[in-house]
């Protein structure tokens, strides 16, 4: 079942998708639909799951799952694996790529793979107050309060 992300608890359990480049509009407003129309056939085990889905920085989904009514079962979340792959191919994008670290630089969000994320810490391009996405934070409260955050306090805080 569809529910508006923002009316999520804050136990509730997220994934974050990150993608390599910029959604553009088009494929958003392509995208949206279809993402809305998963999330409300979502189920395990046959009870409906509850979750919602927002985009931020037309760089990420972000789906945060409800887990009170029903959790997610691996085959709910290989379900949701497999959307997200269909994404993928449909819109020439990677969004399954964990190597990879999406930061703040200035008013822009840069994305870069992990070894030159760390050649620019140790050039001093980037700092431990860069503004960092953490990507690793479990549920919808951590990814209110510690998904972006400087890099000091984060997992890439072992670049400097």
């Amino acid at each position: 079942m569809h529910a508006n992300f923002k009316d999520l608890p804050d136990e509730s359990r997220v994934w974050i998708y990150q993608a390599n480049r910029p959604f553009t509009t088009d494929e958003l407003n392509e995208l949206k639909p279809q993402m809305d129309n998963f999330l409300q056939k979502w189920t395990a085990h046959g009870k409906d799951l509850v979750a919602g889905v927002e985009y931020p920085y037309n760089r990420f989904i972000v789906i945060g799952l409800d887990q009170s009514n029903a959790g997610a079962t691996g085959c709910s979340i290989d379900a949701s694996v497999r959307f997200i792959q269909s994404v993928e191919k449909a819109f020439r994008i990677d969004l399954m790529d964990k190597m990879n670290v999406t930061f703040k630089n200035g008013q822009y969000v840069a994305h870069k793979e992990l070894s030159d994320f760390k050649k620019m810490a140790k050039a001093k391009s980037v700092s431990p107050n860069t503004i960092v996405f953490n990507n690793l934070v479990e549920t919808v409260g951590e990814y209110k309060e510690n998904w972006e955050v400087p890099a000091s306090e984060s997992w890439h805080s072992r670049f400097f």
